[in-house]
Parts: structure tokens; C-alpha cells; sequence
């Protein structure tokens, strides 16, 4: 009796200790950059799509080049069929070079009420990285009513 009762502790204190690491351990992967933050929810004007996720900056040793991880979802929030209206959610990143210029660097499209969609990108020596959230019908690619662009990453804010 006593050897099921200490058993059954030792299974409960084991169970506890890997727990407790678990959260240690699923934020390791974001230790080894030199900056990362959640970004979002980002909306679409009339919050009918958005956009939610992870930025990541690693710099190289001498400071002079970084690679830039996106991670995140993107949400089709309108309930809406598409004869009656109803579109489909549209996530744009830009980025900024070291010279200052912008170009688009990922575009995501999904349609799919009410589920969402994973993404990733990387994208190397970027300056500053923005986000905006819009949507577009089914079976086009003229993004309209977009929410306003939201900063992710700025190289001087670090």
C-alpha cells in the first residue's frame, strides 16, 4: 500500500516538474533573438478581418545585417455568403531597407469564415517592418477596406 501511495506521488511531483518547465521551454525558442514581441490583433475597417502574431530580429555579430521572423494568423471574420457581399481576409507586410525604402515583402489571402490561417516569413536586413489588414473578394486581388498600417519592428526602437 505504501509503495502505490509513494508511486503515485513520485508520478505527480514528475508530472508537476515537467509542468512547470513547459512554459520555459516553449519560450526558449524566442530567447535567442535579439528582439521579439507579440504584435496585434490588427483589424480590417468594420472588423471583418484580422491579423495576430509573433516578430522576431536576430542581428548578426556585427550589428550590421538582421533577419526579421514572422509568425501569426490571419482571421476571416465576415459571416457574410459571397453573393451577398462577403469577402474574404487579406493580411500586407512591408518593409523598409536600410536606404528607407518600402516594398512589400508578404501578402496572405483567406477566405474561410469563421476560421483562420497560419503564416510565416523571413525576410533579411530590414530597417522597419509595418502591417495593414484588409479584405478582397473570392476570386480577386483588389484589397479594399483596409485597416490603417500598424508598426511592427523599428531598428531604432531597439
Amino acid at each position: 500500500m505504501f509503495k502505490k501511495i509513494a508511486t503515485g506521488l513520485l508520478a505527480v511531483a514528475a508530472t508537476s516538474a515537467i509542468a512547470l518547465t513547459l512554459p520555459a521551454a516553449a519560450q526558449a525558442g524566442t530567447s535567442s533573438y535579439d528582439y521579439s514581441s507579440y504584435w496585434g490583433d490588427v483589424y480590417a475597417k468594420q472588423h471583418l478581418a484580422k491579423a495576430r502574431g509573433w516578430v522576431g530580429v536576430d542581428w548578426d555579430n556585427h550589428g550590421q545585417s538582421n533577419t526579421v521572423s514572422v509568425t501569426g494568423r490571419l482571421y476571416d471574420l465576415d459571416d457574410r455568403s459571397y453573393s451577398h457581399g462577403g469577402k474574404c481576409a487579406y493580411v500586407k507586410f512591408q518593409a523598409s531597407d536600410f536606404d528607407y525604402d518600402w516594398s512589400t515583402v508578404y501578402t496572405k489571402k483567406y477566405c474561410g469564415f469563421p476560421g483562420y490561417k497560419k503564416f510565416a516569413f523571413t525576410e533579411d536586413d530590414v530597417q522597419s517592418l509595418r502591417v495593414k489588414v484588409c479584405q478582397v473578394p473570392k476570386y480577386g486581388t483588389h484589397a479594399s477596406k483596409c485597416g490603417d498600417w500598424e508598426y511592427l519592428y523599428t531598428a531604432e526602437s531597439e
